[in-house]
């Protein structure tokens, strides 16, 4: 579980390439709500 939200949360850095500050907030923004959203259908599966 650990490398598939290590996984994620680099590949959307890579993806997205913020170039600010705000960028970089909007980032973590949505690296958060890809992480709650998978650990989300884990939990579904469980």
């Amino acid at each position: 579980m650990k490398k598939l939200v290590i996984a994620t949360i680099a590949s959307v850095f890579v993806l997205t390439g913020c170039n600010t500050i705000k960028g970089f907030g909007k980032d973590v923004s949505k690296t958060g709500e890809a992480v709650s959203n998978t650990a989300q259908k884990v939990k579904n599966k469980i």
